[in-house]
């Protein structure tokens, strides 16, 4: 009889996990689609701009002269940003080349820097800097944060997203405000 409480107390256990497991794919998907529909940007443009960074992505790690350097890429509504170190200037050269090569990209913006690649702190710091930029941004009354997409490399804040100018002016100088911020490169589309 001891056996069957512990066997049923159990299954309980690993049914009450799974449980939880489930809810939390129901809840991430809601967040999702509620993000999606949010997004000013079509959901054709948001699929698109997924494609261009997976083919970005692709392009750059089968091109063996970028294996040294670092590149974050991000792309909305068509515009690209890529951000990170490049070890020389013909490397920063080479990644501009390559993405040229990518169908479907409106511009790119290349704020690749010349230096060696971020140590793990750096990298850190600059999660820690985006989460209190897109904190403020999110919080202020004067704009909608969910509008613009928020990159940091090296405690320099890179801003995305389709505003008009009272929006950019605002979201400038919000993330110029946070402690850490070193610099801030807009790369914003105009309504």
């Amino acid at each position: 009889m001891q056996g069957l409480k512990q066997l049923s107390l159990i299954t309980l256990v690993v049914f009450a996990v799974f449980m939880q497991g489930c809810a939390a794919v129901v809840v991430g998907a809601g967040v999702g689609a509620a993000s999606a529909a949010h997004d000013r940007r079509t959901l054709g443009t948001q699929l698109d701009d997924k494609t261009a960074k997976a083919r970005l992505s692709s392009a750059f790690g089968n091109n063996p002269a970028l294996k040294d350097a670092n590149i974050d890429i991000s792309v909305y509504n068509g515009v690209v940003l890529l951000a990170g170190q490049a070890p020389s200037e013909a490397i920063r050269a080479e990644i501009s080349k390559t993405a040229q090569g990518v169908q479907n990209l409106k511009k790119i913006h290349n704020q690749m820097r010349i230096s060696k690649p971020i140590t793990a702190s750096v990298a850190a710091n600059d999660l820690w800097i985006e989460s209190k930029v897109k904190s403020a941004l999110v919080t202020d009354e004067r704009i909608d944060g969910l509008h613009i997409e928020v990159e940091v490399e090296d405690s320099e804040v890179f801003l995305m997203g389709l505003v008009n100018d009272s929006e950019a002016s605002i979201a400038v100088d919000i993330a110029r405000n946070v402690n850490g911020v070193a610099r801030v490169v807009k790369a914003f589309e105009s309504l």
